[in-house]
């Protein structure tokens, strides 16, 4: 296991545009502390070099968590990680035909959180598409995948219950070199129809990396959920039904 270590502001990267709009750096992105038990369990163990399973309740980080983790390593110079790769299945039309317009405004639609999200973090609504158009950050769906290779990037696999284990073997296979990744999921929210042949991998997924040396496994619960009381509280009355 690596050497713990800190998300400080030391030897930044600056992501500028030809027209000197303002700098893109570390110092930019919001600090985030964890909130809960499993959140400080996911960042201790990303920071000791550990790849995560982070899989759990709805709006409980783990998406903010892994791009802003991942995002402070790839701004620090002195890391080996040049880029994010933001993966995910396009469920329920994964061949995306039923959508209007061209293909990058059909997988356009399942940006729009990752969007939300560098807004946040960044405090700038163009924040995605900055990084994107630096090629710092390329979203990825699971359909054109094969034949790639990722070295030093840093892999965030979001929505993974929405992956059949075909998939997921895809993605775990295109990690290269000097790259880490992050699986996200919640198996009660799986857009996949349990009965179909095109079943979800995450059982399997939380099963092959039990024992893997690479990976860490952080599970979170309804007492971890930090988006909203109500959230929280429609979660809470979910499972009391046995969904």
């Amino acid at each position: 296991m690596k050497k713990n270590k800190q998300l400080d502001n030391s030897s930044v990267v600056d992501l500028k545009k030809k027209n000197n709009k303002k700098s893109l750096s570390y110092h930019d992105l919001r600090p985030i502390k964890p909130l809960t038990d499993s959140q400080r369990h996911m960042i201790e163990s990303y920071c000791q070099g550990m790849s995560i399973l982070a899989l759990g309740s709805a709006g409980t980080g783990k998406s903010l968590l892994a791009l802003y983790m991942a995002l402070n390593d790839v701004l620090h110079k002195d890391r080996p990680y040049n880029n994010i790769k933001i993966v995910r299945s396009i469920v329920p039309s994964r061949d995306i035909g039923y959508l209007p317009g061209d293909m990058d405004e059909k997988i356009s639609v399942y940006e729009v959180p990752y969007r939300e999200l560098f807004s946040f973090l960044f405090g700038m609504p163009t924040s995605y598409d900055r990084f994107k158009e630096f090629g710092t950050v390329e979203f990825m769906p699971t359909s054109f995948l094969r034949g790639q290779t990722w070295d030093n990037s840093i892999i965030v696999v979001d929505e993974v219950q929405n992956m059949n284990i075909h998939e997921i073997n895809t993605v775990m296979t295109r990690v290269g070199t000097d790259s880490k990744v992050f699986l996200l999921g919640d198996s009660k929210q799986t857009d996949l129809y349990k009965h179909s042949k095109d079943q979800t991998g995450i059982s399997i997924l939380e099963n092959a990396l039990r024992d893997n040396k690479f990976f860490d496994t952080v599970y979170f619960t309804k007492d971890d959920i930090v988006r909203s009381e109500f959230v929280k509280s429609w979660i809470c009355g979910l499972e009391d039904v046995n969904y």
